[in-house]
């Protein structure tokens, strides 16, 4: 999972994640194990959604960007689907992404990286490793060996320092053996000298002074250190006798009030002996009246839940009792019904007085009727043959 990681996040740098998606909602950019370890998983699964669907428009397919508020289990299913469209094989189930992180997460992820590296037509290449030229060995110089090169460097350097000339012995000794070598030839015939010894003493004398060599002391140097550890051995030493004293009387005295201690404790040990004993047995009672007062608690505790228990079963008896006895003694019921009654008799006053008007009416009708049978039987007039038939 870790190499996937990694691998995955080199695919992103690939397509310049960094800007074209973090920088457009301000995200940070990701560290090697991000989508690996477990960190925040809210802002993992956010980051998560954000990638794949940049991952995804980038691969050629259109994808809206999800929100901080949207459902993730659509989220996660439209990915999953956009994941299938590509031809990759999905074998776990979708709740695995909604942690933000894990196997599954970087898997995803990887997938559709390579999706888009295929759309934008990217292709790997053989790495070309670039040639290594030997390197050449430095021959380190000890800085506290003294060499004839580093003594000629020292001494021009000290010339050209020092308010005095002075002539350097080696410089002098090559720049005489180059002479020498022309004059090999003319050194034979100077067998014997022809100069006076006064004019050899007074040029000596006189070249003397610049004869003199000075070598600079260098710090590096191993004697100098030699020196000092010996300067420091004998102050150390030296301090030594005046504190030895010092320490010899505080360890005396250090020693005879821890002995003045000891036996101070032995003796208030004794002395306290009895009252020992006898806080000791205090605190075995102590905790047997407490294990008295854990058992006796639990038991008030259990016999103050039946008892509220009981309570409780009072007061929906005393509830129904003040009930039942409202409903006796209220006589809004039979006010009512005396109410209803005279409801009913008025009802039936007025429909007797309707049925009443609906006799009347009929009767009137029935009697309209048959005058108007009589009076059309009166005005007939008939025949008299039918008559004497009949």
């Amino acid at each position: 999972m870790f190499v996937l990681m990694e691998d995955l996040l080199d695919k992103l740098k690939l397509l310049s994640y960094e800007e074209e998606a973090l920088r457009r909602h301000n995200m940070r950019p990701l560290s090697r194990h991000y989508f690996a370890l477990p960190t925040n998983p809210g802002e993992q699964f956010f980051m998560f959604c954000t990638l794949a669907a940049w991952l995804i428009t980038k691969a050629g397919h259109p994808f809206e960007q999800p929100q901080e508020y949207d459902d993730p289990n659509a989220v996660i299913s439209n990915v999953l689907s956009e994941l299938r469209s590509f031809g990759r094989p999905v074998d776990f189930p979708p709740s695995k992404l909604k942690t933000g992180c894990g196997e599954q997460v970087c898997y995803v992820l990887d997938c559709l990286a390579e999706e888009a590296l295929k759309h934008t037509g990217f292709s790997w290449k053989r790495p070309e490793y670039p040639t290594e030229e030997p390197e050449e060995e430095e021959i380190t110089e000890d800085d506290a060996e003294l060499t004839l090169s580093k003594l000629e460097e020292e001494v021009a350097e000290e010339e050209s320092d020092n308010e005095e000339n002075y002539i350097d012995l080696n410089v002098l000794k090559v720049q005489t053996y180059g002479s020498n070598i022309n004059d090999t030839a003319k050194q034979e015939e100077i067998l014997q000298s022809t100069t006076d010894a006064a004019d050899w003493n007074l040029e000596v004398e006189r070249v003397l002074p610049q004869l003199k060599v000075t070598v600079r002391t260098d710090n590096k140097d191993w004697r100098i250190h030699v020196d000092q550890m010996h300067q420091h051995k004998d102050g150390i030493d030296s301090s030594l006798k005046e504190t030895r004293g010092f320490l010899d009387k505080l360890h005396n005295e250090i020693s005879r009030t821890l002995e003045k201690i000891n036996s101070r404790e032995k003796y208030i040990n004794n002395q306290l002996e009895h009252l020992v004993q006898e806080y000791r047995s205090a605190q075995a009672l102590l905790s047997e009246a407490k294990e008295k007062y854990q058992e006796g608690s639990g038991g008030v505790t259990e016999r103050i839940k039946v008892l509220s228990e009981i309570t409780e079963a009072l007061e929906k008896v005393k509830q129904e009792t003040e009930e039942k006895g409202s409903s006796m003694t209220d006589g809004a019921p039979l006010v009512k019904i005396k109410q209803a009654l005279t409801k009913l008799r008025q009802e039936t006053i007025q429909m007797d007085i309707q049925i009443g008007v609906m006799e009347h009416t009929l009767l009137q009708s029935k009697l309209k009727e048959k005058s108007n049978m009589t009076r059309d039987m009166h005005a007939t007039v008939i025949p008299e043959a039918t008559v004497g038939a009949y």
